[in-house]
């Protein structure tokens, strides 16, 4: 199993060296004839080994042995539109205890609860010290870019030393990866006079400007928009283009490095079946010289020839509003900075930030994922987050505000003698309206006791059908979002 569906082309190819035609390939990006096609022949049993994303635990397997659940510490595991909200990886972990079967869940960076579970001896822990071929870890760079002098205060998007780094690679025909979180154009633009920022009719967030398609695009709800000359406040046309995303970045690259081939790997560019395949292949084949994208390219992918990877925003992965901030960022950095040096030499690792003291910055650089342990562990069990507790997460949705307000009060006001301790909230989210429903949110946190969650389940399902019952709540959407990561 792999979180992400465009590792699997890279991987198959390895695989069926060694296991020709008794290997298949699963995943939502097939038709459904092909997917048939797969479910038919693992019901009989042609197949022997199965390569899919999360949805490929639910195949008819008759004699299952093993399951390998690789980057186990990966989101991409965990559905959450629609249901079932299920994650992957606790799927396959129960799916093979059925069987009797082993799983080995793998990952350089894994996640707080599965490494919780192994020191405390419930999953057995293997530890790999060293990288293959006895490769050493890249050194990191942290440039603060407080200290880059830029117009407007816009943000340093590629700094002098790592403009000086990605010439020095290029010189020596070796390849360059640069991260950035974030596609389109820009993520927001704002009045210049007044500080209106366009935003999406449906949704409470900012519309980001994709310059391909000349279009303002809501990432929520997918809504376009023509592009906004006059501010709809103060009648101005004096618009300024704030933050970057992977477009703006790729221009800018082409501008910088006329002589040096540029490709964008994002969800805009890898719409088609294959076209994630053609895009590793042709990096794979050096046919590419600077690859710059999203997580895309942080996941698990495996190339020779890159010397330097660039982290353009740090800052956006360490202001996230969650419990899990810190561990995500790092397992983030952590993972993009492991595609650099791979073979023989060792790479470097640029971070670019305007906050170069970040703990978990320190961390990164000196790849100290046990240290990342220590200090986190101790915060979630503080404040009794998991792995020492489960969570339910509750949204409710409504297109009357003071509807979604009512009923969330009136849900948590039926839970609370019983469970009052355990709930957090309701509260509005950051984002409160998407396609045109207002949203409140609650989360109960429990504790591991399983005949205290399915008392809890029975009466959070009950207390949905009393909600349903009460005539101004009807039409109430309620979404339980069970261990939500």
């Amino acid at each position: 199993m792999l979180p992400e569906i465009a590792l699997t082309s890279q991987i198959i190819r390895r695989l069926q060296k060694h296991f020709g035609g008794y290997i298949g390939i699963y995943h939502s990006k097939f038709s459904q004839n092909e997917r048939v096609e797969i479910w038919n022949k693992v019901k009989t049993g042609e197949l022997k080994i199965v390569l899919g994303a999360r949805s490929s635990v639910f195949l008819p397997f008759r004699h299952l042995g093993l399951i390998i659940c690789d980057e186990e510490h990966d989101t991409s595991y965990k559905q959450h539109d629609p249901a079932p909200r299920y994650n992957g990886r606790d799927a396959a972990i129960y799916f093979a205890s059925l069987f009797g079967a082993k799983t080995i869940l793998g990952s350089a960076t894994p996640s707080l609860e599965s490494y919780h579970n192994a020191v405390s001896g419930k999953y057995g822990l293997v530890e790999l010290l060293q990288r293959y071929g006895d490769v050493h870890l890249p050194p990191i760079e942290i440039i603060d870019t407080k200290k880059i002098a830029q117009k407007d205060k816009a943000k340093v998007m590629l700094s002098p030393p790592l403009i000086d780094s990605v010439n020095e690679v290029l010189a020596r025909q070796k390849q360059v990866i640069l991260f950035q979180n974030r596609r389109g154009y820009t993520p927001y633009q704002v009045c210049n006079v007044c500080g209106w920022i366009p935003q999406c009719k449906y949704c409470d967030v900012s519309l980001t400007y994709h310059k391909v398609s000349n279009k303002l695009i809501c990432h929520y709800c997918g809504t376009t928009y023509a592009p906004l000359q006059t501010c709809a406040a103060c009648g101005n046309h004096n618009f300024v283009q704030r933050n970057f995303g992977t477009e703006k970045i790729e221009e800018l690259l082409l501008e910088q490095f006329p002589n040096a081939k540029v490709a964008r790997m994002d969800i805009d560019t890898v719409r088609g079946k294959n076209a994630h395949d053609v895009l590793i292949q042709q990096f794979e084949q050096r046919r590419i010289d600077i690859l710059v994208g999203t997580q895309m390219v942080v996941k698990g992918l495996d190339f020779d020839n890159v010397d330097l990877v660039g982290i353009l925003d740090a800052d956006g992965l360490l202001s996230f509003a969650d419990f899990r901030v810190n561990e995500r960022a790092f397992q983030l950095m952590e993972q993009v900075s492991g595609r650099a040096g791979r073979k023989e030499a060792t790479g470097k690792v640029v971070i670019q930030t305007i906050q170069p003291f970040h703990p978990v910055l320190k961390l990164v650089k000196d790849h100290d994922f046990k240290k990342l342990y220590d200090e986190e562990i101790d915060k979630r069990r503080q404040f009794f987050y998991p792995p020492f507790s489960r969570l339910i997460h509750v949204t409710f949705k409504h297109k009357i505000k003071e509807v979604v307000e009512k009923a969330a009060l009136f849900f948590a006001g039926g839970l609370k003698l019983k469970y009052g301790h355990y709930l957090v909230g309701p509260a509005e989210p950051i984002i409160n309206r998407i396609r045109n429903q207002h949203l409140m949110e609650m989360l109960v946190k429990l504790p591991r006791d399983t005949k205290f969650i399915a008392q809890c389940k029975k009466d959070m399902l009950e207390q949905v059908a009393v909600l349903h019952q009460h005539k101004s709540f009807k039409s109430v959407t309620v979404v339980n979002n069970v261990d939500v990561v």
